[in-house]
This record gives structure tokens, sequence and C-alpha cells, in this order.
């Protein structure tokens, strides 16, 4: 499900007359985020809801990225296993205590994910992947990412890398 301003999106198997019995006239678009229908709607689709997340989006960047990446084939780093579950097409790069991820999230947009250890926190590191992916993300495509807005360190790591927020989302996954 995603939000934008002045729309709305859910996009799931369900009939209008179901829809409209909770959502009503859809002058309130803060509804289809709330947790009365977050919950009816895991019920009659049998998901999970995660995370409420604010959408980022930026534009691609020309050149190479400003940090020396290297480029792996396969993790078990916990970031790129939970890439994983919610993209496609997963492309990962390291740079010491920093992981970037890029892959096919929803609509097969191009989305990007970055981890940093603890350690190297508070450093500039996070904005730094965050800025690497716009120049990663093949075809000169635009760059989305989505962020939990309790993650304040992450969300002015984007910020400050050129990502505008756009929206909310919440995917619904099969129940782990």
């Amino acid at each position: 499900m995603a939000s934008f301003p002045g729309h709305v999106v859910v996009a799931a198997d369900v009939d209008r007359p179901w829809l409209d019995s909770f959502l009503g006239t859809g002058d309130d678009l803060s509804a289809p985020l709330s947790p009365l229908f977050l919950r009816a709607l895991e019920e009659r689709l049998r998901l999970s809801a995660g995370n409420i997340d604010a959408v980022l989006l930026a534009p691609p960047a020309p050149g190479k990225p400003s940090v020396a990446l290297s480029r792996i084939a396969d993790s078990d780093h916990p970031r790129v296993v939970r890439a994983r579950r919610y993209r496609d097409d997963v492309r990962i790069w390291t740079c010491g205590p920093g992981v970037l991820m890029l892959g096919r999230g929803l609509g097969g947009r191009w989305e990007a994910a970055v981890e940093v250890e603890p350690g190297a926190r508070n450093g500039g590191l996070g904005r730094t992947l965050a800025a690497a992916a716009r120049h990663l993300v093949p075809g000169g495509r635009p760059v989305w990412a989505q962020v939990a807005p309790g993650n304040a360190a992450s969300l002015r790591a984007f910020l400050a890398a050129g990502y505008d927020p756009v929206g909310a989302e919440v995917l619904l996954m099969p129940p782990r």
C-alpha cells in the first residue's frame, strides 16, 4: 500500500465494497495507513503488515561514487538477507564497515538500502553510501528508499544525499 500527496494506492485483492466499508469516501487520506484498516487487511489477506515507511526518491547522479566500493556476489549480512526478502535482483557493495544494496522492489523500481556498523556510525558513511546508490542504479533510473520515520539517523542520511520525501508505504508479506 502506498500513499502519496492526494493519492492512496491499495494494491490488494479486495473488492471495492469491502474497501469502501473501511475507507468511506476517501476524504481521510490517512485512513489506509491506520492500524484499524491495516489489521483488517491483514486478516482479509492472511498477510502481516510491515512498518509504515517514509518513501524517498532521488534522481540518478553522473560519474562514479565518492567512495571506493567492492561489489560482492553474496552475503549473509542481516541487511542483505532482509533486502532479498523484499527485493529482486539485489546487488551488493561493501566499503569496510558499510554495505549498500540496490534491488528491484515494489513495481520494479530500483531501491537502495544501506547499513553501517555501529562503531562507524555518526561519521557520514551512511550519507555517502546513500549518495553512491544514485551513481550505481542501472540505466540512469531514479532510486527509491524506504526509511522508518523513527530511524532519524537514516532519514537524515538519505535527505543529505539528495533524496526527497514523496510519500509513505507499508508492505504486507506472508507471516514468518
